[in-house]
């Protein structure tokens, strides 16, 4: 009998083989089912007295860069003595031109294996009274991370405080490079800045992390079919010792269920929007049912993008479109209080978009490069909702030092001239002449760094070529 070439198993996998073929009689048809998996590194540490080695530090954008040091003056058990360090992060005063704040995460340069352990742990202090923002993992600063986690609002004074944060689903992070995040900003009343300590950083298994209580906000979403549906809001709250401990976290550590896949499927991490009609997504932590339901109702996408813009380049400014060099844009959703916008991208037939779906309203700002559209004489904006009644389109004019100068805003229905009629796409090509800003402004469109759009009924919304032209 010959042997069958096993070249195609994990190398890890052939080597604890090894001994069990060496004793073997000879080759066969063996069944390898339940077999244990080849693992990745399990490796625990994180930072004690220096980077473990596969571990560097990355900035957030934006951040004081340089604000990450080893600190040879203290340790979590005192002063350190005989080689002992900690991480040191400086957090900047106010108007420094090292960052708006400090944050970053500390990396592996492989996966880390971490399903043995349920918490991440560390020792932490700070050299004034404060909460820190944001203390957890999970973030490989890369934009893709799917299992971030972590706590907000710790309180940090000079003592050393030990700070747990528990993993909601470990057995999700079999190739984690975020191995530790935070992220502070300057807090009132220390215009000077000030200082934190991180020591001991490494995941551990406890036996006094109980009682998940997983949770999603119940909703009721519209998304079109094509879409990638979003969850937010999830969050787990554990019992450490009788105190509760709340994480919040990405949806991924959910495992989701939909009680129509024809209508949203469950692909991954993620729900994918498939076909028309309504679904109910739920989830489970694990074997803990999550607390919430989500609807999705789906909707057909238009049959095809809107008309291509045709004006040549040279009479454009333009914010949004694949027809030109787009202005800078800072974010299409700055989450502002009592919005419910959720944002993203659609293509269709390779025409680019941008979505917004349970809208009410959303501001999209440029300030950090602000329009000066005062060669224009007309704002296009092309909009498909499959419902609603009614579309308003606010501009927001901004000091050099984005002080608030005006604004001014429309409203666009059936009867209006130009149109919004839902069904369809709507090409609103507006004159600028028609805009009253309030208070008057003796040349507006020089400094635009808010367009806000909003309506009352018209939830789900695609929108292409958003452009100023003459």
């Amino acid at each position: 009998m010959s042997c069958r070439n096993r070249s195609s198993f994990p190398v890890a996998l052939v080597v604890a083989l090894v001994g069990v073929v060496l004793m073997a009689s000879g080759c066969s048809n063996r069944d390898l089912t339940g077999l244990e998996q080849a693992r990745g590194n399990r490796n625990p540490l994180v930072f004690a007295d220096g980077y473990d080695p596969d571990v560097y530090f990355q900035a957030f954008f934006q951040t004081h860069i340089t604000a990450v040091s080893v600190d040879s003056v203290f340790a979590h058990e005192g002063l350190a003595q005989n080689g002992a360090r900690s991480l040191k992060v400086n957090v900047p005063p106010s108007g420094s031109s090292l960052g708006l704040y400090s944050g970053g995460v500390l990396t592996s340069g492989g996966g880390r294996d971490l399903a043995d352990f349920n918490a991440l742990t560390f020792y932490a202090r700070a050299s004034r009274s404060i909460t820190v923002d944001f203390l957890g993992f999970g973030n490989d600063n890369t934009g893709a991370s799917r299992y971030e986690a972590g706590r907000g609002g710790v309180a940090l004074s000079t003592p050393w405080t030990f700070v747990v944060v528990p993993i909601p689903n470990s057995a999700k992070l079999l190739n984690e490079r975020g191995l530790f995040t935070f992220a502070e900003g300057l807090e009132a009343p220390y215009s000077d800045g000030y200082d934190l300590w991180f020591d001991d950083v490494h995941y551990a298994k406890l036996t006094n992390i109980t009682d998940p209580r997983p949770i999603m906000p119940s909703s009721n979403k519209q998304y079109f079919v094509g879409s990638q549906a979003t969850i937010g809001g999830t969050q787990t709250t554990f019992d450490i010792d009788g105190v509760d401990v709340v994480v919040g976290h990405m949806p991924g550590y959910f495992d989701f269920n939909s009680s129509d896949p024809s209508v949203a499927r469950v692909a991954g991490t993620g729900i994918e929007v498939v076909g028309e009609g309504v679904a109910t997504v739920t989830a489970n932590l694990g074997p803990v049912s999550v607390n919430g339901e989500v609807t999705l109702n789906a909707y057909p996408a238009p049959a095809g993008p809107a008309p291509a813009p045709t004006l040549p380049a040279s009479d454009v400014v333009s914010l949004y479109s694949d027809a030109y060099s787009n202005n800078p844009v800072d974010t299409w959703n700055p989450h502002w209080t009592y919005s419910t916008a959720e944002e993203g991208t659609f293509v269709l037939d390779g025409d680019n978009m941008r979505s917004y779906s349970a809208l009410n309203f959303v501001g999209i700002e440029f300030l950090g490069n602000k329009v000066d559209a005062s060669g224009m004489d007309y704002f296009h904006i092309d909009v498909f909702a499959p419902f609603g009644s009614e579309f308003k389109v606010k501009f927001v004019v901004f000091s050099a030092g984005n002080g608030f100068l005006g604004q001014t805003e429309l409203t666009f229905n059936a009867a209006s001239d130009p149109a919004f009629v839902p069904g369809q796409w709507s090409s609103l090509d507006i004159p600028l002449s028609d805009f009253t800003f309030q208070p008057a402004q003796e040349s507006p469109w020089s400094s635009i760094g808010q367009l806000v759009l909003s309506t009352a009924d018209a939830q789900l919304v695609l929108l292409d070529n958003m452009y100023w032209h003459r």
